[in-house]
């Protein structure tokens, strides 16, 4: 027993490599991720982090709910296999897709999402807004809306999917759908902050993610 808490606290405190992929189509990122997570749970490939932005895409999880506001959408719509609603993916937007083994971390599904916000709200806080939860509803939101989304899928125990973190999103993408079913905008943070160059946004991200996690 103590040999197996020994091997579990090693694994937390390993660090995940990280790589930023720059714009991405979204269907084979994510079939890279889907593959990535069928291989860290056979164990023949180690955890990762990559962060992106997407060639602009509507998804929808599981559920498949479509919150379309009208007629024919402005970009293609993909059924996924993550959780969460309809959303949008594109210019302007981050993403963070980490592929973590909670099995082997011992973490469970609402930890590990209450940690994958958690580490929006700190990299946001060190730019000085104040952002959090909303109870009942995944991502992090702004007085005015929401600014990051969540949406994850868990297979053999091995996590992918992640969070979309709007930098500076063209508000015509959102204006197409309802993002939350609540009737509420998203929102970007160029609407409250001059961003950095989207790769030092998402190495910043990731530092934030890497000190939750470890």
């Amino acid at each position: 027993m103590r040999e197996h808490l020994q091997e579990a606290a090693e694994i937390s405190a390993a660090a995940i490599d990280y790589q930023w992929l720059g714009r991405q189509l979204y269907q084979p990122m994510w079939s890279r991720m889907q593959q990535r997570a069928i291989a860290v749970a056979d164990g023949s490939a180690a955890e990762i982090i990559w962060t992106c932005e997407h060639e602009a895409v509507y998804t929808t999880g599981r559920r498949g709910i479509d919150n379309r506001l009208g007629g024919e959408l402005p970009a293609p719509m993909i059924a996924t296999d993550r959780g969460g609603e309809m959303t949008f993916h594109g210019p302007g937007q981050i993403m963070l897709y980490p592929v973590i083994n909670l099995r082997q971390r011992a973490m469970g599904v609402r930890d590990y999402v209450h940690l994958l916000e958690q580490s929006c709200i700190d990299l946001l806080a060190g730019m000085g807004i104040h952002a959090d939860r909303r109870s009942g509803f995944p991502g992090i939101w702004l007085e005015e809306g929401k600014i990051a989304a969540l949406g994850v899928r868990v297979t053999r125990g091995v996590a992918y999917h992640g969070m979309a973190l709007n930098m500076d999103v063209d508000a015509h993408w959102f204006a197409a759908i309802d993002p939350c079913g609540l009737g509420l905008p998203a929102i970007s943070l160029a609407s409250r902050a001059t961003p950095p160059p989207a790769q030092e946004l998402a190495d910043r991200w990731n530092k934030c993610f890497a000190q939750l996690y470890g």
